[in-house]
């Protein structure tokens, strides 16, 4: 087969249909993972340049659907040589205006889909790596990481862990010819920045970077696929910011 074997999840939109369009330019077969979105999936395969594709579905809050999901997309792709873990969800709840049980539910399926499901991705993904001699794994996180989510605590916090998690797997899979990297957007032009980026406070949203705008996903995108690269094996370990200079940290 042509190409490599990519599995991105949250490829329906935004991000992650940004970097399944950019793989599939370059020859690459790609998995697109949904969670409850078909005819969107259905959407960015069909506009896949070259062949071999394909759309898998799971809920990624729930282990065994991750498990089969990964199974599946290998099977379809023939492999797979790379992972990015772009799927997630920004739910707000600021700690003095959601209730006790509202904050436990955020925190719940903030960590679930943002943390502990990657993490189960990437484990049923490495299965198949490494009896292939290793493989690229990309995390897609956030400026949140850093510079805190005053309003979506669990959204900042999920993505620090994913942050760790990236590093701690760049030197427990090093050894098996597997690099993993992470890339940490700041405000993109997604649906899920929609809200902020069009809103009336839009204006403010982009004066953050010198540039005075926002990310396109497509930029976002040719860092991952850079990151995916045989030539980046060097970069395992790295966190990437794509943010215009909104935030610079030591």
């Amino acid at each position: 087969m042509n190409g490599r074997a990519i599995l991105v999840t949250g490829a329906s939109r935004g991000i992650g249909r940004a970097t399944a369009v950019a793989f599939a330019a370059q020859g690459d077969r790609v998995a697109i993972h949904h969670r409850g979105s078909p005819e969107l999936a259905a959407t960015v395969l069909a506009e896949l340049p070259g062949d071999g594709h394909a759309v898998v579905q799971a809920d990624l809050t729930d282990p065994e659907q991750a498990r089969r999901m990964v199974d599946e997309a290998a099977v379809r792709l023939g492999g797979l040589d790379v992972l990015v873990n772009n799927a997630g969800v920004f739910i707000s709840h600021p700690v003095t205006e959601v209730s006790y049980e509202q904050w436990q539910a955020a925190w719940r399926q903030t960590l679930a889909v943002n943390l502990t499901g990657p993490a189960n991705v990437t484990w049923c993904a490495v299965q198949h790596m490494i009896p292939h001699g290793g493989g690229r794994i990309v995390n897609v996180s956030s400026r949140g990481a850093f510079r805190g989510e005053p309003g979506q605590p669990g959204y900042g916090a999920s993505k620090g862990g994913l942050n760790a998690f990236g590093q701690s797997l760049a030197l427990a899979l090093g050894p098996y010819g597997i690099a993993v990297a992470t890339v940490a957007p700041g405000f993109v032009d997604t649906e899920m920045a929609a809200e902020r980026v069009s809103g009336p406070d839009g204006d403010q949203v982009r004066a953050q970077s010198p540039f005075n705008r926002v990310a396109r996903p497509e930029e976002v995108a040719a860092a991952i696929v850079y990151l995916a690269s045989p030539e980046a094996e060097w970069a395992s370990g790295t966190i990437v910011d794509l943010n215009g200079a909104s935030y610079l940290r030591p």
